[in-house]
């Protein structure tokens, strides 16, 4: 079988995801510009949220592999005409992912002040940290059960029920970070950094609640638990058990970057902050069409259809590099004015200006990663992005921050260690693909 993979057919799944990606870090960005330009404290309210977001992140990023598992299974089953297979499947997964984000939020709140003294928080720092991560830690298992569901729609081949859902939540989201934060006259009073965090929490609880009435309104399956265990249960968990330890290796290279800044002074991990949230930011911007190479590559790997596989692989890649290149021109026309949006302070505006330029260089090569990682997740391919992951962080990206960090380079040690991880993941994956798939047959 062959199947056309059209501009049309990419842009489908790949726009909605787009949109929907951006949701995410458009609220921690969100949350980052409002709490930086707070009159009280704001270099280390914005160094606070920026740790805060980093772990959040690392955790979410870690245990939400399940949603990729899930999308890859579903994906595959359609392509294959057996969703019905995989219909007692799902709310054993969604209730896999409920039970781990409840013991994780009961395990970190605990320990939060602990957890961010590793990063070299003290003081002021830490005390927000700890603070902002016990009420926003309150969103795991609503942002957990809802990226398990995302997955789903996913694999269904449909990005567009999630992007109504994370828009729907981004703005209530930045609304309620202004009326929050800063606190209405007379009605609401200013929560400063805890404003952000209930507003985040609100935000994810209207995108869950959406998300169940997409679920339940528009596809095949349901959330009877049943307790004989789906065959496929333990592949998807075996497949998010790989990507746990992939994600725990990538959030470890991110710990450690800020660990360094946040070592270096307040100033640099404010900094560090902005830079880290425009590079997440950039990437779930690409990584719509990794997206839609996880979605589509699936569904075509449950058909056999390896030669329309290797299309679909040149095609992404070109859209995701021209969006690269569109950001990166965007973002060069407004160098100065982009670190203004996140705060005043003018040692941190110097230090944000003096290095962002190599995160701009990054993106055409963080575009091949993502979307050759979109793809192999699509193909079950997870013990190998395990592995390269492991050896891009243990081999590249330690060695050249511990090198560069000798010779006194701080945040440029920082992002010439990211440009050496990214570079060994995009070589990675786009050789493996051309020796496992350009030519195999059915």
């Amino acid at each position: 079988m062959n199947t056309q993979i059209s501009f049309k057919s990419i842009n489908k799944i790949a726009i909605p995801a787009i949109i929907a990606g951006i949701a995410e870090p458009l609220i921690s960005l969100t949350d980052i510009a409002v709490i930086g330009n707070v009159e009280k404290h704001s270099v280390e309210a914005l160094a606070a949220a920026g740790l805060v977001g980093s772990f959040l992140s690392a955790i979410i990023w870690i245990v939400a592999q399940t949603k990729t598992a899930i999308s890859a299974i579903v994906s595959q089953h359609l392509g294959a005409n057996r969703l019905h297979a995989v219909k007692t499947l799902i709310p054993q997964a969604i209730g896999f992912n409920l039970v781990l984000s409840l013991f994780i939020y009961g395990i970190t709140a605990l320990f939060s002040e602990a957890i961010f003294s590793l990063y070299n928080a003290e003081g002021l720092i830490l005390s927000y940290s700890a603070d902002y991560y016990r009420i926003r830690a309150i969103g795991y298992p609503l942002t957990l059960v809802t990226f398990a569901i995302f997955g789903i729609f996913r694999g269904l081949q449909n990005t567009y029920w999630a992007m109504k859902c994370s828009l729907t939540g981004a703005f209530v989201n930045v609304v309620l970070d202004y009326l929050l934060v800063y606190g209405v006259e007379g009605v609401i009073p200013p929560l400063h950094l805890k404003g952000a965090a209930y507003a985040s929490l609100a935000a994810q609880s209207v995108m869950l609640v959406m998300a169940l009435w997409f679920f339940w309104k528009k596809t095949p399956f349901h959330l009877k638990l049943s307790f004989n265990i789906n065959p496929q249960l333990k592949p998807l968990l075996l497949m998010a058990a790989n990507l746990f330890v992939r994600t725990a290796a990538l959030n470890f290279a991110i710990y450690l970057a800020n660990a360094y800044a946040t070592d270096y002074g307040k100033n640099y991990i404010a900094a560090q902050s902005i830079l880290m949230n425009i590079w997440l930011f950039f990437s779930f911007f690409i990584d719509g069409y990794a997206n839609a190479g996880n979605a589509i590559g699936g569904r075509l790997l449950g058909a056999k259809d390896y030669k329309s596989l290797w299309v679909l692989s040149k095609k992404i890649s070109k859209y995701a590099i021209l969006i690269a290149l569109i950001l990166m021109a965007g973002c060069a026309l407004a160098y100065d004015e982009i670190g203004l949006l996140f705060n005043k302070e003018a040692t941190v505006l110097v230090l944000f200006s003096s290095v962002f330029w190599i995160v701009l260089l990054m993106q055409p090569v963080n575009a091949i990663a993502f979307m050759f990682d979109g793809i192999f997740k699509g193909l079950g391919e997870a013990k190998y992005l395990r592995n390269l992951l492991l050896v891009a962080t243990f081999l590249g990206f330690t060695p050249a921050l511990l090198i560069s960090d000798y010779f006194g380079l701080k945040l440029y040690a920082i992002w010439i260690a990211f440009f050496v991880w990214m570079l060994i993941r995009a070589g990675g994956l786009v050789i493996k693909f051309r020796r496992k798939y350009l030519n195999k047959e059915v």
